[in-house]
């Protein structure tokens, strides 16, 4: 984008601020919401409004967006990079855990659009959720099945936004890494022997990741709606 306001969640580490810094060099005015990591959201002050607040709560949701339309009149995109990661087999996991994951990266998700929808109508503007590679097969999963199935669960509330949405000029769509390591990723995102695995035989860069978001919510993708873009190099296939 060339121009306009994006907010983006979770956006003060990893693929998230990758994507916020990739918008304002677009010339998007952008905010960032953080909800614990106020160390690594000071710095960014610099560069972009800052909102804290936990997406998981739609009262908290709404708080930012009336605060963003106030501030700026408009509200084009979203950009929602949230969402917590668990590994372990299913044995070593419980009910309480799989409520967390659902909450962390569905429920957010869905208070955030709501929301921003009548701003997103407004500006016929477009969404990108963050998934994970693999997402859209029904498959068995060895050591993140709950993130998985959250992550898969969101797919289908992506969709069917996207579906929604598309009378009113909304595009919602999926962005789903593999592995793309940065500093605050989980371990087995940075463990070289997993990477070794990965078809295309590197990682990718949270560069990747900024530059497909800025794609997807670009004039150029102006026809591109209910989609999963996989960026992992192969990685699930």
């Amino acid at each position: 984008m060339s121009a306009g306001v994006a907010l983006v969640t979770g956006g003060v580490r990893g693929l998230g601020l990758a994507s916020a810094r990739r918008l304002a060099a677009d010339g998007a005015r952008v905010h960032v919401v953080w909800r614990s990591s106020a160390d690594l959201a000071q710095p960014l002050r610099r560069e972009f409004a800052l909102h804290q607040a936990d997406v998981c709560d739609p009262a908290q949701c709404e708080r930012v967006v009336a605060d963003v339309l106030a501030a700026e009149g408009r509200l084009d995109v979203l950009v929602h990079a949230v969402g917590e990661y668990a590994v372990g087999a299913l044995e070593s996991q419980d009910a309480a855990l799989a409520r967390r994951m659902l909450s962390s990266n569905v429920e957010s998700a869905l208070a955030t659009f709501a929301a921003a929808r009548a701003a997103l109508r407004a500006a016929r503007g477009a969404a990108v959720f963050f998934g994970c590679s693999g997402n859209d097969h029904t498959r068995a999963w060895r050591d993140v099945a709950l993130y998985a199935a959250a992550k898969t669960a969101l797919l289908v509330l992506v969709r069917s936004l996207a579906v929604e949405e598309a009378p009113h000029g909304v595009r919602v769509n999926m962005l789903s890494p593999g592995h793309v390591p940065h500093a605050h990723a989980a371990d087995d995102t940075n463990d070289p022997e997993l990477w070794a695995r990965i078809p295309m035989g590197v990682p990718g860069e949270p560069r990747d990741a900024a530059e497909a978001v800025a794609w997807l919510v670009s004039p150029a993708s102006r026809y591109v709606t209910g989609t999963n873009l996989a960026l992992g190099g192969g990685w699930r296939l």
